[in-house]
């Protein structure tokens, strides 16, 4: 069975990660995990405008969160629910980094498994999938997933420069 997008990234440091986190990134097929959110967009309006163009949710505290993972042989379909705000990305694997395509947005991703978490550092980013945008606008993007009392825990938090803060969003999530 080929290894999952997450088992090829982060290669033997993915087996010493905590039970929920191998749980979720191990799974085939379609599963569907459920919890709370918590979710801050930047006021600045270019943070706005950027936020909008992704596709990202509006602010909100202690929101009903799902997300819906569809697993097959290219990647994986992330359908998140954020009390009705809906937010959808395509992962795949490819030249050692995962891509996520969020909107007209193409991220490319180092993953680190360190200290119990999974650390994702931007390497690059497209938009529409051809026209590179430099890395280094994406220094302060941040993503952190952990586990907490037994429960996964997410922390993504997006800063750019001029813009500011776009979206900084957190939670925990379980199986469904």
């Amino acid at each position: 069975m080929k290894p999952t997008l997450f088992q090829q990234a982060l290669g033997a440091s993915y087996f010493r990660l905590p039970e929920s986190l191998r749980r979720l990134h191990g799974q085939r097929g379609r599963e569907r995990w459920s919890g709370v959110g918590e979710i801050e967009r930047g006021r600045n309006p270019l943070a706005r405008m950027c936020a909008w163009i992704a596709g990202l949710p509006k602010t909100a505290r202690e929101v009903a969160t799902s997300v819906e993972f569809s697993v097959d042989e290219e990647g994986e379909t992330w359908k998140r629910d954020f009390g009705g705000q809906k937010m959808v990305s395509r992962l795949t694997f490819d030249d050692g980094l995962l891509r996520e395509r969020l909107g007209p947005l193409q991220f490319r991703y180092a993953l680190h498994g360190n200290d119990g978490a999974i650390w994702w550092t931007v390497a690059g980013v497209r938009l529409f999938g051809i026209v590179p945008l430099p890395a280094s606008l994406f220094d302060d993007v941040r993503c952190r997933e952990y586990e907490d009392n037994g429960r996964y825990r997410f922390e993504v938090d997006a800063v750019l420069p001029v813009a500011g803060r776009v979206i900084r969003y957190q939670g925990w999530l379980e199986p469904v």
